[in-house]
């Protein structure tokens, strides 16, 4: 060791030299040993330092890395949230009186972040112990993902969050949703629809109104009255068992807001199980489905010829016999053999008749009024699911004489409600809605016949219950008029008809002398029973569900019986209708005379209307 002179400067040395203090090394110099001690001291910690330094950068390092992934869990529940927000603020659906028919409910969905498990088959194990219905296999391969987020249950309750929370299972997390519920079940499938997983409306009206249901918040409001629709339904299942039927329809309607207030389309599903919709449950045959609706389109051909007044009510059509054009032959089912008046041709519904009467009106008029009713354009509706009608591309005179009768066009059962409340209402077609509209709505609506045409109508179809085919569709005191129909459908490719399968209706309004409600019933491929002596025919199948349908409506919807007693139809009164004799050994002697006399008109009326088969009333 060597050592430098410092002198201190109050060191005895220093005085007595005249120096200032005592030589003092200045520095030390290290040699031999000592030297190489202090250098490997100072190396270690030079490395020491350097050891920490580079401990403190990985830890920074991780640390950093495990805050982008948690920045990125975060991206992705801040999207589900957001989601989340969307499906909070989607509104409840009630009926016309607030009953609750669409609601979400707050639930739990379950997801994990496969890379934070820590025992893959532990997790696989308590997992499927709690929801039993996890595929174990699947859950294995979801949990074995190389992601940081994955779906495992979706809609869980609050006592199954819980029990999986208390799995204590690492990498689990919830994430708060809604779910959509109808507490109703099926009873107003058709027209409510459902909603996706992620809660977005697909069909009826959750579709039709999505982004307003996401935006409100007051409850949606409809037209239907929930109590109204499951008599209806209660009714139509009843009968669609009775009959061994394919499918049925009902609806109820305000002829004078154009208000639904049922609609119900058999099969159905319940939108709280969404695979029950496949298949033809989830085809709505009150607005989708088109059929051609048989003799109920005669209340169009008469409306139309009276209401230009090329028609009569006392005008007569020979109807003794089968209309024989090209290969086609138009019969009656019940034929009279006679000559009808306009009454008859509707109360004993002759497709004869109809058809000439059709020709009178002509083609293009035939065309105009039926597109003024709504017949040859889709309804207007809030739904998405809405079927366009069938018709004619060549338009034929065929085509008008079967047209009249309702073979060779296809309507849905919505538009022939829709088209029958304008002929009662007073003549004014209105826009069909499913939402209840205030007192003060303006209902617009499109004239499309005469106020006194309406009238004349109301009374054919009340007569047609009063003395029609349409008997059994009767309730007392309220005045109930309508009109069947029967057609057969259509065969394979729409090539000619199918002789035993059928479609049965039944279209009525009520109270013929102020009308409130439509109804109608139709089932599609009934079968004839031993009550019904092996008919099918729409008075004998869908007529009496008309009958059931109002006479429990009333009393729901409070509407009194008339006390009032209804005239008698007499002889010399346009509407009056002859008797039909089925035996001449019953016939009475005013019979007799009535049969001579029509005997008489009608070799008059054959010998001066060949060509036309028609008598133009002169009185």
């Amino acid at each position: 060791m060597k050592f430098a002179q410092i002198i201190h400067p109050y060191s005895p040395v220093a005085k007595g030299t005249g120096q200032h203090g005592v030589v003092l090394p200045n520095r030390l110099k290290f040699d031999g040993a000592r030297k190489q001690a202090l250098e490997t001291s100072r190396n270690r910690l030079l490395v020491t330092g350097a050891l920490f330094v580079l401990a403190f950068m990985i830890i920074g390092g991780r640390v950093i890395q495990l805050s982008l992934n948690n920045v990125r869990v975060d991206i992705a529940s801040n999207k589900l949230v957001h989601v989340d927000k969307i499906l909070k603020v989607r509104a409840d659906i009630t009926d016309r009186n607030g009953i609750l028919i669409a609601t979400s409910l707050p639930t739990a969905a379950l997801y994990a972040n496969p890379q934070q498990i820590l025992d893959l088959d532990e997790a696989v194990g308590k997992l499927t112990s709690v929801l039993p219905g996890l595929n174990p296999s699947k859950l294995y391969q979801l949990l074995s993902k190389n992601q940081k987020f994955v779906w495992l249950h979706r809609n869980l309750t609050p006592k199954l969050q819980f029990a999986v929370n208390a799995l204590g299972i690492p990498g689990l997390n919830f994430q708060q949703a809604e779910r959509r519920v109808y507490p109703h079940g099926s009873l107003v499938s058709h027209v409510v629809g459902m909603t996706d997983i992620d809660g977005k409306g697909l069909s009826g009206l959750e579709g039709y109104f999505d982004n307003q249901l996401r935006d409100r918040r007051q409850p949606l409001r409809l037209s239907l009255d929930v109590r109204i629709q499951a008599l209806v339904r209660f009714e139509l299942e009843n009968a669609m068992e009775k009959f061994t039927a394919i499918g049925a329809v009902g609806i109820v309607l305000d002829v004078n807001t154009g208000e639904v207030i049922s609609m119900v389309s058999l099969p159905d599903f319940n939108p709280n199980k969404p695979i029950t919709a496949a298949g033809v449950a989830g085809f709505n045959r009150a607005t989708k489905g088109v059929y051609e609706m048989g003799s109920t389109f005669k209340l169009f051909t008469s409306a139309m010829a009276l209401d230009t007044g090329r028609v009569r009510l006392a005008d007569r059509f020979d109807a003794r016999k089968p209309i024989k054009i090209s290969r086609f032959t138009i019969s009656d089912y019940h034929a009279k053999n006679k000559w009808l008046t306009v009454p008859e041709v509707i109360v004993h519904s002759s497709n004869i008749g109809a058809a000439k009467i059709a020709l009178e009106v002509g083609t293009n008029t035939q065309k105009r009024y039926l597109k003024r009713l709504g017949l040859l354009s889709p309804a207007r509706i809030e739904l998405i699911e809405v079927g366009a009608p069938l018709s004619p591309d060549l338009w034929r005179k065929i085509n008008t004489m079967t047209i009249s009768y309702g073979h060779g066009i296809a309507v849905s059962p919505l538009q022939l409600s829709l088209g029958v409340g304008a002929l009662v209402n007073g003549g004014v077609l209105l826009k069909a809605t499913l939402l209840k509209l205030g007192k003060e709505s303006k209902l617009g609506g499109i004239r499309v016949i005469k106020g006194k045409t309406s009238q004349v109508m109301r009374d054919l179809m009340r007569l047609v219950v009063r003395q029609g085919s349409g008997k059994r569709a009767e309730v007392p005191g309220y005045f109930v008029g309508g009109k069947t129909g029967t057609a057969n459908k259509p065969g394979k490719r729409r090539k000619g008809y199918q002789t035993r399968k059928i479609i049965s209706s039944f279209v009525a309004a009520f109270p013929t002398n102020a009308p409130k409600y439509l109804v109608l019933a139709l089932l599609d491929e009934p079968k004839g029973i031993k009550e019904t002596q092996g008919l099918s025919t729409a008075g004998w199948v869908a007529a009496p569900i008309v009958q059931k349908i109002i006479r429990q409506m009333v009393t729901i919807v409070g509407m009194e019986p008339s006390t009032k007693t209804e005239k008698k139809i007499v002889p010399g009164n346009v509407l009056f209708i002859p008797p039909s004799v089925r035996s001449p050994q019953k016939l009475t002697s005013a019979h007799r005379q009535l049969s001579d006399l029509e005997k008489k008109v009608d070799e008059l009326l054959f010998s001066t209307n060949k060509r036309r088969g028609r008598l133009v009333a002169t009185n």
